[in-house]
Parts: C-alpha cells; structure tokens; sequence
C-alpha cells in the first residue's frame, strides 16, 4: 500500500490529504523498511516531540492574543456604549489600529497559512471560513481607520482569532496522545540484558542464540528458551493469563513479561522484529492505521457556511457597487454579510461541547481521548470485554471452599491451608492468606514446612501433618477424594491432614460485583455483550454463564482477539472494546471504540479511545448515554451556530432595504455574539446520567 508523510513532522498516513497536526500537504513516502527497532522509535519520539512544540505554540499565541485583547475591547467604540462609558484620546483610533494588526498577523497566522493550504487542494473548509472572516474584518477596518467612512471590527477580529486558537488548541491536545502508544510498548522491555559471562549489553546487540542471565523480579530482555532455573512468570501483561505461569527447562519465555523468585539462564530466540512484543507492536500500528477518521461535522457545516458567506458577499459588493449610493455602502454591506457569516459560534459549537464533555465525564470515571469515537459511542451494538482486569478484579482470589470431613468448618480449613502458604512463594498463597485474614483465622506456626516440587507443599500444624496438593497429587496418589460436587472453574487447592482429604479451596480470578448489572443494563438497551480471554474454556464459559452474556471466545491469543473483532465487525456490528492489558492493545485499536479499565496498563489507555478511571463496568453504561446526550448537544449547537445566517445574512446584504430594513454592521456583530453566547450556555446544559 503507498503511504503518505507530513513532510514537516513526518508523521504516516494511508491516504493522501493533510496532517492532522500542522496543515501541511502530505507527499509521496519513500517504500522502505527500517530494520533498526530503535532508530524506529526514536523517529517516532521526534514526531511526538514536535507536535508538543505545536500544542505550546498554539497555547502561546492564545494567551498572548486574549492579553493583547483586553485593551482592544476598552478602545472599540461598541464596546464602550455596551459598558456605558466613554474613553478616549488622540490618536486611540491608530493604536487600535497597531494592536489588531499585530493579533491579525501573529494570533492569526496558523489560518492564513491553512487557507492556502486548502485553497491549494480545492477543499475549502474551517481554515478559509476563518482567514477570509478575519482578512474583511481587519482590511475594511484598517480601511476605515485611514479614511473610509464606516465603522470597526476589530473586537470582532480579535476575539474571533482567540476563539479559534481556543478550539484549534483543543483540538490538538487530544490528538497528540494516540501517537504515544507505540512508545508505551517499546518501553516494556529493559535497556539492557545480562550475558552469562558476567557482560551487560543493549538489548538491540543481543543475537539469536545468546545465552542471558535473568535475576529475580527482572524483565526478561528478550523471547527465548530457558535452558536453567525454574520460577513462576507473569505474563499477565502480554498474554492475559489472569496468574504468573510456571516455566522449567525447555519452555518458551516472551521479552517483556517480568521474572518472579527464580534466577534464570535463557538462550535467545527472537529479538527485534522477529520478538512478540514487536509482533504485537506491529498489530497495534496497523490498526491504527486503518482505523476510518470521522469527517467532522463543523468541517462540514464550515465548508456550506464558506460557500454561502464567500457568494454571498462578493455578490453583496457587486450589486451594491452598482447600484447603491456608494463604494464605503457596498464594503460595508459585504463586510457586515461576513461578519455575521463567520464561525465565532461554529468555532464553538464543537470544541465547547467537548470541553465540557471532557471535564464531566472526567469527573464521572470517564477520561476521553478520541472525541470522534467518544462521539460514535451512541453507535455501539456490540461490547466485547475481556476477562481478566475487566470483568474480573484481576487478582486471585477463594472463591469456593468445599468441606469432606465434617469436624472442619470452612474457617478452620482456611486456617491449616493459610498457616502453609505464609511459608510459600507460589502466586496463589496471597489469594489463600487475605481470605485468613478476611475470616479472622486464627495465625498458627507451621513447622517442618517442605515444598513438593510441582504437587505442593506440607509441613506440620498443631501437630498435625497437613498437605497442600494439586489435582495432579491427589491422582498420581490415588488419594480418596468424596463423590462431591467441586467447583473447578479455577485452580484447585486439596488440604490434606494425616494424608485424608479433608476439603478443597477453588481460587479464581473473581468477577467484580459491579459487573452483573453493568452486562443487564447493557443488554437491556440492545447491546449484545461477549468475552474475550486468553484463559481456558473452562473457566471462561463459568464466567460467561454467571453473567450471561451473549458469547464468549476463549484461549485466545493477542492477535486472534484482532481477527475476533474484524469478525463481528464483518457482520456489521459496531464494537466496542474493553480490557486492561497490552494483550488487548491490538484489539482496542482495531474496534470501533476502545475502552481502557483504568487500573489496567499504561499502553492500553495509549491504545484506548475512552478510559474507565474507577475500573468500574457501570462505567460503560454512563459513557453510552453520556456520548448520546454529547452528540445531541453539538447538533444543537451546529443549528444555533450557523441557523440564524438563514435570515440574518439577507438582512445584512440589503433585501429589505426598500421597507426600512438593514442590519447595520453593529447589530451583524451582535447576532454574531448572541449565537456565540447560546452556544456556550447550551454546552454548559450539558450532564452525565448515571
């Protein structure tokens, strides 16, 4: 596929067209592919670097200009009748004249650079309603200081530019932040990897086949083998699985996912683009890529508005340079026609709106980073969770305790199995340990603790010789187990006492209590609600079942949750996406919308269009309702911005001048200013239903 780069920044695209960042025409991208992960990426922090350079500068020229407003406001005669007072000296009117010119040149700068841009393309659009708004205002005010008979726009102008700087502002911050993802990624793996032979080295010099030292609670710095050592992995990052992995000789270990107790020796694998992490980097960029970009409705509203402004006026000026009493009528006729044309309420009609949204929903658990998809949210007929961090609290938990011999209580069998576990670093004594704590077990010493290699652990309590096993012990050893009911949605931990089973404690990933009537509020409103995990069918089908949702898709990996999504999405459903995890990056990006459970990753809220703060699912419902009621408000605001042109624009040329009827350049203003004002106290209407 050709790709296309902003020739400033250097920023991708799949079409040709402008850069979203600065305005600049896109050219032609050299076919060429970098091997060098690192050069990669350090390309890329230029590109973020510079479009925060522009977000400054944008904010620079916005507080300069509102400074350098302040007295304009004081000296404009409209004003001053507004205020009911009367200031003025010798020679007011050049100074007036001196600090509009330096706004007009400075402040406005960035859309009389635009409109030659979309001049150049022939897609006139914001950019050319704004710079031929504020060209009338300053030349025929600049006329009218230096002798023209008429009356000035410079409040006009002035606040119109800081207006637009406002929006443009805005709208860039936003933008800015989906560029940092990829970064997030890379910066899951450490700088540097230990040899065996005791020498540190990056980890772009590692090769295939280099044999690295990998120390207790270190990320491991590239995919491999482990070839010595054993230790329990968390891998909860990459792959989704809800508990750290148990790794031996011979197994696979991913770069990036974080060693536990164990001292490790791995032999290389895969480094650079051929390592997972880089896989699923690639997987994240390409859905980025092709994700569609929403024409902006103001855009839109912003191209009829210059069609109708630009015919409008110069058809204004013509007549009336014909037919009126004299040249000084007719600019004012065509400056007035501009005036009351030009996007002051427009300018606001979207980014006040999402100003708004974007500090309510803040304050309500939802943080917005994509407005347009914020925006589509009312859209959504498909949500797809995932499981782990999502659904679930993502940590592991007790969630059944079954009991065999009845001289135990379910107390006391946590207290036997919690007094072995406070010996034993293996990932499930914690879930074991805060249910102890939770019950009030009472805290006994155990002796003579020994760990079971793979089986489990044992030791003495009170006496007495307890056992904790897994499955596997309790079959290898033929051990008499009661014809019970077990629950084995999760891991099985069997307490043995004298060599007697005397209960069994199921843990599990537990499913968050907000959940439940999160899936029925959803499914309510006719949203279908499915699951996706990277965990086993087992569990994932006892999760499904207990909130019951609509589908589920179980031990799937990384990039087949991508191709899950690409399936409903082929059905035409417009899905919604949910997780925590870098697992879930390249399906957050591929989906219609992508939601981040904020106490998941860093990366996934990068990947993310929306992120859950509270982590809570309810959440969703309110984003749903909030980006209907958001969505409304702006169409509402389209109208109030640019419906009042349908008469206020003939007035002002004059098709009533022979009954007595002509708004004069200061009522134009005021037109303009009264939609500006309604669209900002319809913005502020604006509330979150939870």
């Amino acid at each position: 596929m050709r790709k296309y780069k902003c020739p400033e920044c250097g920023m991708e695209y799949d079409k040709p067209g402008k850069c979203t960042m600065d305005g600049t025409t896109l050219v032609k991208a050299e076919d060429k592919k970098s091997s060098d992960h690192d050069h990669s990426m350090h390309k890329k922090h230029d590109h973020t670097e510079h479009h925060k350079h522009m977000v400054k500068d944008f904010k620079k020229k916005f507080i300069v200009s509102i400074i350098v407003t302040i007295p304009i406001l004081l000296l404009s005669p409209l004003i001053q009748n507004f205020l009911g007072i009367s200031y003025s000296f010798e020679g007011d009117k050049y100074v007036l004249w001196i600090l509009s010119s330096f706004i007009f040149f400075y402040g406005g700068w960035p859309f009389l650079k635009g409109i030659f841009e979309e001049l150049k393309k022939k897609q006139p659009g914001m950019m050319t309603l704004i710079a031929l708004a504020i060209f009338v205002a300053y030349a025929y005010s600049s006329a009218v200081v230096f002798g023209l008979k008429g009356k000035f726009f410079f409040w006009e102008l002035a606040t119109l530019i800081d207006v637009m700087l406002l929006g443009h502002w805005i709208e860039m911050k936003s933008v800015l932040g989906a560029s940092k993802a990829l970064e997030k990624l890379a910066q899951l793996l450490p700088d540097t990897a230990h040899l065996v032979n005791g020498k540190d080295v990056k980890i772009s010099e590692l090769k295939k086949g280099d044999i690295i030292l990998v120390k207790a609670g270190e990320k491991i710095p590239a995919d491999g083998i482990l070839v010595k050592g054993n230790s329990y992995i968390d891998e909860s990052m990459l792959t989704g699985e809800s508990k750290p992995v148990q790794k031996k000789k011979n197994d696979k270990v991913i770069g990036g996912s974080i060693n536990g107790d164990g001292i490790l020796e791995v032999k290389v694998e895969g480094t650079g683009e051929e390592s997972y992490l880089n896989k699923v980097i690639n997987l994240v960029k390409d859905a980025q890529a092709l994700k569609s970009k929403t024409q902006r409705l103001a855009d839109v509203a912003a191209k009829w508005l210059t069609i109708v402004a630009v015919t409008t006026g110069v058809g204004t000026f013509a007549y009336w340079i014909i037919y009126g009493p004299d040249t000084a009528f007719a600019i004012e006729r065509m400056a007035t026609v501009m005036v009351i044309a030009c996007p002051h309420a427009l300018g606001l009609a979207i980014p006040l709106v999402s100003a708004v949204s974007t500090s309510l929903s803040a304050k309500n658990g939802l943080l917005i980073r994509n407005r347009t998809a914020f925006e589509n949210s009312r859209k959504i007929s498909t949500i797809v969770f995932d499981k782990t961090g999502t659904l679930t609290e993502g940590k592991f938990g007790v969630t059944a305790i079954l009991i065999f011999d009845k001289v135990y209580n379910e107390k006391k069998i946590i207290e036997l199995a919690s007094s072995l576990e406070k010996n034993s670093e293996h990932p499930i004594a914690k879930g074991i340990i805060d249910k102890a704590k939770q019950m009030g077990a009472e805290d006994v010493k155990a002796i003579d603790f020994k760990v079971m290699k793979g089986e489990g652990v044992e030791g003495s309590v009170s006496g007495k010789a307890v056992k904790l096993v897994s499955q596997k012990y309790i079959t290898k050893n033929n051990v008499k187990v009661p014809n019970s009911k077990i629950d084995d949605s999760g891991t099985l931990v069997y307490i043995l006492v004298d060599n007697k089973a005397v209960g069994v404690i199921t843990l599990a990933d537990r499913i968050r209590p907000e959940s439940y009537e999160a899936i029925k509020q959803l499914q309510d409103s006719g949203v279908k609600c499915w699951m996706l995990t990277g965990d086993n069918k087992v569990i994932a089908k006892t999760v499904s079942n207990k909130l019951k949702l609509d589908g589920f898709f179980a031990e799937v990996l990384p990039h087949e949750k991508l191709e899950k999504i690409k399936e409903l999405q082929s059905k035409g459903e417009f899905v919604a996406m949910t997780g925590d995890g870098i697992n879930d990056a390249p399906a957050l990006a591929q989906a219609n919308i992508g939601i981040a459970i904020g106490s998941g990753t860093d990366v996934a809220a990068e990947t993310a269009d929306i992120i859950l703060v509270n982590s809570n699912p309810k959440d969703v419902v309110s984003l749903i309702l909030f980006g209907q009621a958001t969505y409304k408000k702006m169409i509402q605001n389209l109208f109030w911005a640019t419906g009042y042109n349908a008469f206020a624009i003939p007035l002002a040329a004059g098709v009533l001048i022979g009954y007595g009827i002509l708004i004069s350049p200061a009522i134009g203003a005021a037109l303009m200013s009264l939609s500006t004002v309604i669209v900002a106290i319809n913005a502020r209407l604006l509330n979150v239903k939870k």
